[in-house]
């Protein structure tokens, strides 16, 4: 038997209930997987929502790391007692033990703990391809603006932008926030709830506005992060912490400086096999060398689902937040 959270219902994240299941064997394709530590995303608190479509009752979360302890007809990539990470496939990571798809499993380095790969995963994997596809056009010099900087994802996107050569002006809450997206490079910090933020932008670059924008607040940004691009440049949205972008208006985008919008979604850049595993073997490589620190700002225990959702809606949380198992 194993320990699995389960929503009967979408909701608050009073609809989380921790129970026990039994977890069966891998059929063909698939694996059963001990988890080491998984990761607790906002992401999640979508699929719980329902923003996200699901089917309840059903499984949450994406990403987890663990062991391998058996494999399916017809699984060539990955054997028992592979240490492996993954993000994506279907529902049900908040669990002890499961079986799931192959396809999405990862090689975990040697050197890389259970727990910091379950902190850091999805992150670095969505950092990545924001800064290396979703914008052609950005290069070694550029500046980006960078929203939610001292978040999970924010503070590895803060390095691995300095490892690429970038700019980042990053907005943040508080104080302690600024501090710790600073500590991981930062160049220039913007108090978004007592500053202009696109003011600041324009600003900090002599009046031309940044590249790029990767905004992952969504509603509540969106006018300033266009007001915040240069002419061409691009509007990433990354996210919707504050509630869905708003409809586009492409006059608006013209009037702004012929500026783009995308809206970009992680399986669309991990699709094809040969480009997953450049853009993964890539974030793997920095993680496992130590050029990208990885915070884990909370740990909870499974039995805690409902207080991690609450603390991750709050915005109170710094850097990353695992279950620990």
């Amino acid at each position: 038997m194993a320990q699995v959270v389960r929503m009967h219902a979408t909701g608050g994240p009073e609809v989380m209930q921790l129970e026990q299941a039994p977890v069966g064997q891998p059929g063909p394709g698939e694996v059963r997987i001990v988890h080491g530590a998984v990761g607790c995303n906002f992401a999640d608190t979508y699929f719980r929502s329902g923003l996200y479509p699901v089917q309840p009752p059903c499984g949450i979360g994406v990403e987890g790391t663990g062991t391998v302890v058996a494999v399916g007809e017809g699984v060539g990539h990955v054997a028992v007692g592979d240490r492996v990470a993954y993000n994506g496939g279907p529902l049900g990571a908040y669990a002890s033990e499961r079986v799931m798809p192959a396809a999405p499993l990862l090689h975990l380095p040697d050197n890389v703990a259970f727990d910091t790969a379950a902190a850091s995963t999805m992150r670095g994997l969505s950092a990545t391809y924001w800064l290396r596809r979703a914008d052609p056009r950005l290069k070694a010099g550029d500046t980006i603006l960078l929203h939610a900087a001292a978040g999970g994802v924010g503070l590895i996107a803060v390095q691995l932008a300095k490892l690429l050569g970038l700019r980042v002006i990053g907005t943040v809450s508080n104080e302690e926030k600024a501090a710790r997206a600073r500590a991981m490079g930062c160049d220039e910090i913007i108090f978004y709830r007592r500053e202009d933020v696109a003011t600041r932008v324009k600003e900090l670059t002599g009046g031309e506005g940044v590249q790029t924008v990767f905004d992952s607040v969504g509603k509540d940004t969106f006018a300033g992060s266009l007001k915040s691009l240069r002419r061409r440049g691009v509007l990433v949205g990354c996210g919707t912490a504050s509630g869905p972008f708003p409809p586009l208006d492409a006059f608006q985008l013209m009037l702004q400086g012929s500026v783009y919008f995308i809206r970009p979604a992680f399986a669309d850049f991990y699709a094809d096999p040969a480009e997953r595993a450049e853009l993964a073997g890539w974030w793997f490589d920095h993680l496992s060398s130590g050029r990208v620190q990885v915070e884990i700002g909370q740990r909870y225990r499974l039995e805690q689902c409902v207080a991690a959702h609450h603390a991750l809606e709050s915005g109170l949380t710094i850097g990353s937040t695992i279950f620990e198992l």
